[in-house]
C-alpha cells in the first residue's frame, strides 16, 4: 500500500488592505494635527520666517521639519492603529524614524516595537493576524522575507526617495557591479539598501563613510596593495566574499539618502577619477556608474540652511532626534560657520548659563556654560526631516522664557 506524501504548505501571503480609505485617513489626519503641528510656526513662516522682541531674534530656516515621506510613514502608523483597534496586535521594525518624541507617541497608541532585525524568539511570536510595520527607512530583503513567510499584515512606510536606491543597486547587482554605497554602514537605510545589492542578481557591496575612506579606496583601486589591511578596515562595511582585488573592478556608485550631497558627489567624483586613471577613459563606461540618489528634501533642508547662515546671527540652534542622519548633517554645517547646539528638544536649554547638547564628535551628550549671550542676540533654528513642528515651537517659547519675555503675537 503506498502513503501519499505531502507537499509542504506554502506560505500564506501577506495580507493586504487600503489604509487610505477616507473615512481612516479623515480621522488619521486630525490626530497627527493635534499631536504635531504648530499655529506659532505657521505665523512666524507666513511674516518671513523672522521673530523678534526686546532684544531677541530668532530666524528660522526656510525649509525644516517634516518631509513628505516623514508624514506619510507617521500617517500610515496612525492609519494602522485605526484600522485595527486593540486587542489587535500591531508591531513596529525599529523606530518608525528617528525623533524620540515622535516614536513615544507611537508606543502610547500600544505599537510594539520589534529590533530592526527581528530576533528568532520575536518571529516566533508573530501570527498571520499580526500587523507589522515597515519604517520610513525601510527593512532587509531577509527581513521581509520572514515576515512574508509569517503572513503577517505588512504596512510599508519605506520612503519613495530610499526605494529609487533600492532600485539603482538591484540594477548594479545584476550587472556584476559592486555598489559603493556613501552611508552610515550601521544605519538602518543604509542596511536595508545593502540587502537589495545581495539579494539580486551576483552583486557585492562596499560601503564608505567618509572622503578619508574614499581615498582610501581610491588607492586600492590605483595601485592595489594589502587585501588583509583593506578587509580589517572595512569590517562590517563590505559584502560576504567581497574581494577587493575582484569587485572593485566595476563599481557604482549610490548612497544613503541623508547624506551631505557635496560630499557625495565628491565620493563619486573620485572614485570615477580612479577608474579612470586605472582603465583609461574610452573603457570607463565598463566600469564606473553613478546615479544621483540624494533625497530631495535633505537637500532642501541644507540649501536652506546654507542661505540662513549666510544671515547674521549669533548662534544656531538644531533641533531633532541624536541618531538622525540628516539631522546630524544640519549640524555639521552649522558649527562650521558659529556656535551651534544640536538639542532634542527645548528641555535640553537649561539656563542661560547651561545647555546639553549632541557632541557628533564625542558621540555623546554635553553640556556647555554660558551659551546665551547678554544683550542683543539673534538666534538661528532649523531642524531635520523628522522633526515635528510642535518641538520648534517649544524651542522658540523657551528662548523668550529664558530672556522672562512673552512670545510676540
Amino acid at each position: 500500500m503506498s502513503t501519499a506524501v505531502s507537499s509542504p504548505t506554502p506560505p500564506t501571503p501577506p495580507q493586504k488592505v487600503n489604509l487610505r480609505r477616507p473615512d481612516v485617513m479623515q480621522a488619521v489626519q486630525a490626530l497627527v494635527l493635534g499631536h504635531y503641528r504648530s499655529e506659532l510656526v505657521d505665523r512666524i513662516r507666513a511674516a518671513g520666517g523672522v521673530i523678534r522682541a526686546d532684544g531677541l531674534t530668532i530666524r528660522l530656516a526656510k525649509e525644516f521639519g517634516f518631509c513628505y515621506g516623514v508624514e506619510r510613514a507617521i500617517d500610515l502608523a496612525y492609519a494602522a492603529r485605526k484600522y485595527f483597534p486593540p486587542p489587535r496586535r500591531i508591531f513596529l521594525l525599529g523606530e518608525i524614524i528617528h525623533n524620540p518624541e515622535v516614536n513615544d507617541q507611537i508606543r502610547g497608541m500600544g505599537i510594539v516595537s520589534l529590533a530592526p532585525r527581528p530576533t528568532e524568539a520575536e518571529l516566533e511570536q508573530l501570527t498571520a493576524e499580526d500587523v507589522v510595520i515597515i519604517p520610513a527607512f525601510g527593512t532587509e530583503v531577509a527581513t521581509r522575507r520572514a515576515l512574508e513567510a509569517k503572513g503577517c499584515i505588512l504596512v510599508d512606510t519605506t520612503c519613495g526617495d530610499v526605494m529609487s536606491v533600492w532600485k539603482r543597486v538591484r540594477q548594479y547587482s545584476k550587472e556584476a557591479v559592486t555598489s559603493i554605497i556613501h552611508g552610515k554602514a550601521r544605519h538602518e537605510e543604509t542596511k536595508a539598501t545593502t540587502s537589495q545589492a545581495t539579494a539580486y542578481g551576483r552583486g557585492h557591496y562596499l560601503v564608505v563613510y567618509n572622503l578619508e575612506e574614499t581615498d582610501y579606496v581610491c588607492r586600492y583601486i590605483r595601485h592595489g596593495g594589502d587585501k588583509a589591511a583593506f578587509l580589517e578596515k572595512f569590517k562590517g562595511a563590505y559584502s560576504p566574499g567581497f574581494d577587493p582585488d575582484v569587485h572593485l573592478q566595476a563599481v557604482g556608485v549610490a548612497n544613503q539618502t541623508t547624506m551631505l550631497r557635496g560630499e557625495t558627489e565628491e565620493v563619486q567624483r573620485r572614485i570615477r577619477a580612479a577608474m579612470e586613471d586605472r582603465y583609461g577613459a574610452e573603457a570607463l563606461p565598463r566600469h564606473f556608474r553613478y546615479f544621483d540618489t540624494i533625497c530631495g528634501a535633505t537637500q532642501d533642508r541644507q540649501d536652506a540652511l546654507e542661505k540662513l547662515l549666510c544671515e547674521p546671527m549669533d548662534l544656531l540652534l538644531v533641533v531633532g532626534g541624536y541618531n538622525s542622519s540628516n539631522t546630524s548633517h544640519l549640524a555639521e554645517m552649522g558649527e562650521k560657520v558659529l556656535p551651534t547646539y544640536f538639542i532634542k528638544n527645548a528641555a535640553k536649554m537649561v539656563s542661560p548659563r547651561l545647555i546639553r547638547h549632541w557632541n557628533l564628535h564625542l558621540a555623546r551628550e554635553v553640556e556647555t556654560a554660558d551659551w546665551l549671550p547678554a544683550g542683543p542676540v539673534t538666534v538661528g533654528i532649523t531642524a531635520g526631516a523628522s522633526c515635528p513642528n510642535n518641538l520648534i515651537e517649544d524651542t522658540i517659547r523657551r528662548l523668550f522664557e529664558l530672556r522672562g519675555l512673552p512670545v510676540p503675537v
